[in-house]
C-alpha cells in the first residue's frame, strides 16, 4: 500500500508520517526532501516537481513490490503530480492556509480526490480532528491514529 501524506510546506506532513511509521509494521517511510538530497535535484519548476514526483513513485512503487506498506510524505501539489504518484490511500494535511514558499502556494491545487483530511493540530503529539471524503462535516476523536490505522488495514 502506498500512502501520501501531502498538503503544504509546514502543514505537519513530516510529523504525522513519524507518526505512522512508527506505529505501522513493515513499513518504510520516504520524505521528500531526504530523497531530494539523495538525487541532488533542488529543482522546484513544473519539471522538476513532476520528476520529483516520479522519483517519489517509483521508490514507493518498488517498496510495494516487496510487500511493504509505504509513506510518502511530499507536497505533491497539482492534479498531475498526484495522478503520477498514484496513491493507494491519501491524507490531505490541510492546517495551514499558505506556506512560506510563495511559488508553492501559487501553484498549489487543492485535492478533489482524498480519504482523510485533516483540518487542524490540537497537539502534535494528539492530532484528533479531521474529516473522512465525502463526509460533509468534521469528525473529532481523541484516537486519531488508532482509527486511521484501522482505515488502513482494511
Amino acid at each position: 500500500m502506498k500512502i501520501l501524506v501531502m498538503g503544504l510546506p509546514g502543514a505537519g506532513k513530516t510529523t504525522l508520517a513519524a507518526q505512522l511509521h512508527k506505529k505501522l509494521k513493515d513499513c518504510i517511510w520516504l520524505n521528500a526532501d531526504e530523497v531530494r538530497k539523495e538525487a541532488d535535484d533542488w529543482d522546484f519548476s513544473e519539471e522538476g516537481r513532476i520528476r520529483q514526483a516520479r522519483r517519489m513513485a517509483n521508490l514507493a512503487d518498488y517498496e510495494k513490490g516487496c510487500g511493504r506498506i509505504v509513506i510518502c510524505d511530499f507536497v505533491c501539489p497539482t492534479d498531475l503530480t498526484r495522478y503520477i504518484f498514484d496513491a493507494d490511500f491519501t491524507i490531505w494535511m490541510d492546517t495551514i492556509k499558505k506556506s512560506k514558499y510563495d511559488d508553492t502556494n501559487k501553484i498549489f491545487e487543492k485535492p478533489e480526490s482524498y480519504d482523510v483530511r485533516i483540518d487542524r493540530w490540537i497537539d502534535p503529539n494528539l492530532l484528533y480532528s479531521y474529516s473522512v471524503a465525502g463526509s460533509r462535516g468534521i469528525e473529532v476523536t481523541p484516537n486519531f491514529l488508532k482509527e486511521l490505522f484501522k482505515k488502513l488495514v482494511k
